[in-house]
């Protein structure tokens, strides 16, 4: 059976998104302008230099997302729109998103299929464990999605893309979660991000 890998961009002060997120600025004020993400330039910049790392997301075999990641529109379901990932998204696979309103799975382009997860995280990742089969689950973010896990005990490594400026504010991993023993498996520093894995050795 794979694991269930939670991974990031993050500031230097571990701020995976910038405050005033829209639907225009999906990683609210972090720098960048719009989809000019400074957090994750890295992979778009810079992808020849990172292969490796944005490479390690692509294989695996089912995803886990927020709803703040997926979009932010809150409440009840705001028409047909299908979120900042466009019409052929980027996973390739199936993505389970939490939420707390029901509606039908939605098959995009390039094989992504959004599940809506409404029944709690827990629920979330059995049936994403079911879908990766002998594969590895992916929790995507954001932060707050991520911090749920880590504090179920439910995340068996972590990998953090550590990006050289600092936020001072967002949304910030590892908030609320409380203490956690981490082992360090990776690190890897490129020009303009840090890549670090830590095994939670604690996990559930």
């Amino acid at each position: 059976m794979g694991i269930v890998i939670a991974n990031q961009s993050v500031s230097a002060d571990g701020y995976g998104a910038g405050p005033h997120q829209t639907r225009e600025r999906p990683f609210g004020d972090d720098g960048g302008d719009g989809w000019g993400s400074r957090l994750h330039a890295w992979m778009f910049d810079d992808a020849d230099e990172n292969r490796s790392e944005i490479d390690q997301m692509s294989r695996a075999s089912a995803h886990i997302m927020g709803r703040n990641m997926f979009g932010p529109v809150r409440g009840e379901w705001d028409g047909d729109w299908d979120g900042w990932w466009g019409d052929d998204p980027p996973f390739h696979g199936p993505v389970f998103v939490l939420t707390h309103y029901p509606r039908e799975p939605r098959p995009m382009a390039g094989g992504t299929v959004y599940y809506f997860a409404d029944a709690g995280i827990e629920a979330a990742l059995a049936a994403a464990r079911e879908a990766a089969g002998e594969g590895d689950v992916l929790i995507q973010g954001g932060p707050g999605t991520i911090n749920q896990y880590l504090a179920a005990g439910l995340v068996d490594e972590i990998r953090l893309h550590v990006v050289p400026f600092t936020l001072g504010g967002g949304a910030r991993v590892f908030e609320g979660v409380g203490r956690l023993d981490l082992e360090q498996v990776h690190a890897r520093a490129a020009s303009r991000v840090f890549h670090v894995t830590y095994r939670v050795r604690n996990a559930g």
